[in-house]
C-alpha cells in the first residue's frame, strides 16, 4: 500500500469513527433514486479499453470517434468509485452516425465503437458487482435520416442530418414502445432516461413509461427536459439557473437559492449538463479561478435536496462552451485536484440517510454567505459556504438545533461550541465551505482520542513495515554478496 492511498484509509477511518454515521449498506437494504448520486459520462468520451473497436477512430478530432466504450468504463470503474458515485449515466449505446451516440441509426443494435452485446453485459455485471446502477439514454427524436425506421414511419426533418418521428403518430408510438420495452427487458438495466422528449403530449410519453414500469418495476425513469410526464426524476431549470449565478462568481446575488427550500426532492440538481456549456467556462468568462470555485460549488452538489448529477470531466474542470469541445476524451493523467473532495462529499452522503433525504431550511443567505440545515429525527447538520470575497459569520440560535451541543466540522476539522452570549459562531474564511455534524457536547471527546490513535498506529505501523522491508532487502543483499 503506497503513502497516498494508507492517508486516504487514514482519513476515512478518522472520519467514521468520530462521526459515528450509520452505512448506506447497513442501515438500508433497499435505495431508492433520492439516495443516488449520478456520474453523468458519454461512452466514446471517458476511456478506451478495446483496441479491437477502434474502427476509423481519431482521438485528435473532437467531431471523430475517440475510442472510449463499454470495455473502457469497467477498466476506470474504480475512478467512479472513488468519488463515491452509486449510478452511472451512459448516453446512448445504439448503433449511431454520431459519437455522442444521439443520431441512432437502429434501437435494435449497440454501436459497433462502443462493443459487442456481450462487452455491454459485461459492464453490467462489473458495476452491478459493486453496486453502482446504471441508466441509459432512448433519444425519441433527432435520429440519423438514414435510421432503419425512415423508409416506415413518418417523420419530419430536424436539424442537420437528423429526423424527428411524428409523435402523434400511433405507429411511431408503438414502435417506440415496443422498442423501449424489449430494450430494459432484455438487458439488466437499473434506468432508462428518455431525451428529445419535446412534442409527446403527456399522455404518450405516461404510456411508454408505464409499460417501462410494468417491464420492470424497479426501473428508475428519468427525463433529460422537464416535463409533466409521470417520471421518476427531471431537470430543474430554474434550481439550475441559481447554481450557476450563485457560484460562478465572489459575491453573487444568491437570493435565488432560498427556493430550495420548496424544491422537489427527486429534482436532478447539477451545474452543467453535457448538452451545453461547462460550468467552468461560464467561470474563466468570469475570469474567476475555477478550482476555487468548483470546491464551494461541489459542496452545494452534495448537500442541498435533490438527486445530485456530475458530468464526467468536472473532477478535472473540463472546460467548453459547445459540443464537441465540450466533450474531450477524458485525460485521466490530469491533475484532479476536485476527486478527493468530492469523494469525501459523496461520502458523507452516501453514509447518511439525513443528508440524502432530510429537511432543508436555509438559516442565512446574503451575498454568496449561506448557512442552512438539514435534519430529521436522527441527526442534524449545518452546512456554510462562504463564496464571498471577506471572512464571514453567522450567529446560530440555539432554538435551531438546541444547547449544549458541539458542531463538528468534516471538511476542515472545525469544531463548534455554544459561546456565553448562548449563539453557536459559524464563522468561516473566504471562498471555503464546511459541513458539520451536530452532536451533543460532552466535554472529553473520546471518539475523537481513538481515531486520533488509530490513525498515529496506522501511520507507524506502515513505518515499521516500511523499515522491516528496507532490513530484509539489505540482509538479502549481503547474504548474497557473501556468496
Amino acid at each position: 500500500m503506497n503513502v497516498k492511498r494508507l492517508l486516504s484509509v487514514m482519513v476515512m477511518v478518522f472520519l467514521l469513527v468520530t462521526t459515528a454515521l450509520p452505512s448506506l449498506a447497513s442501515a438500508e437494504t433497499e435505495r431508492s433514486l433520492k439516495d443516488e448520486s449520478i456520474y453523468d459520462l458519454l461512452v466514446d468520451r471517458f476511456n478506451n479499453g478495446d483496441g479491437r473497436n477502434d474502427i476509423d477512430t481519431d482521438a485528435q478530432d473532437l467531431y471523430a470517434f475517440n475510442g472510449g466504450d463499454f470495455s473502457g468504463i469497467s477498466l476506470r470503474l474504480q475512478h467512479i468509485l472513488d468519488m463515491g458515485f452509486t449510478a452511472v449515466s451512459i448516453g446512448p449505446v445504439f448503433q449511431t452516425a454520431t459519437y455522442d451516440g444521439k443520431e441512432v441509426l437502429d434501437y435494435t443494435k449497440f454501436e459497433k465503437h462502443f462493443g459487442t452485446e456481450e462487452d455491454f453485459k459485461s459492464m453490467l455485471d462489473e458495476l452491478h458487482d459493486k453496486d453502482v446502477r446504471v441508466i441509459a439514454d432512448f433519444p425519441l427524436a433527432g435520429v440519423s435520416k438514414d435510421h432503419v425506421w425512415a423508409s416506415k414511419l413518418p417523420f419530419t426533418q430536424g436539424e442537420g442530418n437528423t429526423i424527428d418521428w411524428k409523435p402523434d403518430d400511433v405507429d411511431v408510438q408503438r414502435n417506440l414502445e415496443e422498442t423501449m420495452v424489449n430494450f430494459v427487458k432484455t438487458y439488466e438495466l437499473d434506468g432508462i432516461r428518455l431525451t428529445k422528449t419535446e412534442g409527446y403530449s403527456k399522455d404518450v410519453l405516461d404510456q411508454f413509461i408505464a409499460s417501462l414500469k410494468e417491464a420492470s418495476p424497479d426501473l428508475y425513469v428519468l427525463s433529460e427536459e422537464e416535463t409533466d410526464a409521470a417520471v421518476d426524476s427531471q431537470p430543474n431549470n430554474s434550481s439550475m439557473e441559481a447554481l450557476r449565478e450563485s457560484f460562478v462568481r465572489v459575491d453573487p446575488n444568491s437570493s435565488q437559492m432560498s427556493q430550495f427550500e420548496t424544491s422537489e426532492p427527486n429534482d436532478l440538481i447539477q451545474f452543467d449538463q453535457l448538452t451545453g456549456p461547462r460550468f467552468t467556462y461560464d467561470i474563466v468568462e468570469q475570469r474567476m479561478f475555477p478550482p476555487t470555485r468548483w470546491k464551494t460549488a461541489v459542496t452545494a452538489l452534495f448537500t442541498l435536496p435533490g438527486i445530485p448529477v456530475m458530468p464526467y470531466g468536472t473532477e478535472i474542470a473540463v472546460n467548453g462552451k459547445d459540443a464537441p469541445e465540450s466533450h474531450p476524451l477524458f485525460n485521466f493523467k490530469t491533475d484532479m485536484e476536485l476527486k478527493e473532495l468530492i469523494g469525501n462529499l459523496n461520502a458523507l452522503r452516501n453514509q447518511s440517510k439525513t443528508l440524502r433525504n432530510g429537511n432543508f431550511k436555509m438559516l442565512h443567505n446574503k451575498d454568496g454567505y449561506m448557512v442552512y440545515k438539514i435534519y430529521d429525527e436522527d441527526e442534524s447538520w449545518i452546512v456554510a459556504i462562504n463564496n464571498t470575497s471577506e471572512t464571514q459569520s453567522y450567529a446560530l440560535d440555539p432554538d435551531e438545533i438546541g444547547s449544549k451541543k458541539r458542531l463538528r466540522g468534516l471538511l476542515d476539522s472545525d469544531q463548534i461550541v455554544e459561546t456565553e452570549d448562548d449563539k453557536y459562531h459559524v464563522v468561516l474564511d473566504r471562498e471555503m465551505a464546511e459541513i458539520y455534524l451536530v452532536k451533543e457536547d460532552k466535554g472529553f471527546n473520546i471518539p475523537y482520542l481513538i481515531a486520533s490513535i488509530m490513525v498515529y498506529v496506522l501511520f507507524l505501523s506502515f513505518l515499521w513495515a516500511v523499515w522491516r522491508k528496507g532490513r530484509k532487502a539489505r540482509q538479502e543483499r549481503k547474504a548474497e554478496a557473501k556468496k
